[in-house]
């Protein structure tokens, strides 16, 4: 049933890096289409990229004729659909916890810093590149403060962000420093999340999920 599963996917979206983790985590089987976001204006905002998704992101999954999109839905389709190394623990409470830390990224930081809204803030805006990257590093810092208040020193927190396994929340932490550093921001005053990012990049599914390691990255 894996072999029939596609993600439509960029190498450096952070969104479809989220879903990558967890689908190497649960050890899915999967093809690539990428879709570039700045060749030829973005493929995906392309006709035939806008009948698959109408909104023109990334990621998008394909598990036979399901089209299934948003990163955070399409994590827990595949926790539901191949429950096999489940990506949220079993207790409501710790689900809750692990749901709230993965939404703080995925809805408050994420959709700030995001291609389109950068591309707006220069495009429409005429914002320098300056004044572009003092814009994502102020949003990322905010909410980069907030999830190291909640994982630090929280007896839930673990190796990871929940426990002693790799969860949800992981799968959208690791992409969100990876975006940090690309605008410089300083990750020393999160050392609970970078402590949690060394645990997990240590795991193959992370290493296997980075950016560059993706067949559309660019060739050195």
């Amino acid at each position: 049933m894996s072999e029939m599963l596609t993600l439509y996917s960029y190498w450096r979206s952070s969104a479809a890096y989220r879903v990558r983790i967890a689908l190497h985590l649960k050890g899915l089987a999967y093809a690539q289409k990428p879709v570039h976001l700045l060749n030829d204006g973005g493929e995906q905002r392309s006709a035939a990229y806008r009948e698959i998704n109408p909104q023109g992101l990334v990621p998008v999954l394909l598990d036979g004729e399901r089209v299934i999109r948003q990163s955070l839905a399409i994590i827990e389709y595949l926790d539901e659909s191949y429950p096999a190394v489940p990506l949220l623990p079993a207790l409501a409470r710790d689900r809750a916890r692990v749901r709230g830390l993965a939404q703080l990224i995925a809805c408050d930081i994420h959709p700030l810093n995001n291609l389109r809204v950068l591309q707006y803030l220069e495009r429409e805006l005429k914002m320098e590149q300056p004044g572009r990257e003092a814009w994502a590093q102020h949003w990322m810092s905010e909410g980069l403060a907030a999830f190291e208040a909640l994982a630090q020193d929280n007896p839930s927190t673990g190796d990871y962000c929940e426990g002693d396994i790799p969860t949800l929340a992981d799968c959208c932490l690791i992409p969100q420093l990876y975006n940090a550093r690309r605008v410089q921001l300083d990750l020393s005053l999160y050392p609970t999340l970078l402590r949690i990012e060394t645990n997990c990049l240590q795991l193959q599914a992370f290493q296997q999920a980075a950016p560059e390691r993706q067949p559309d990255a660019p060739q050195a």
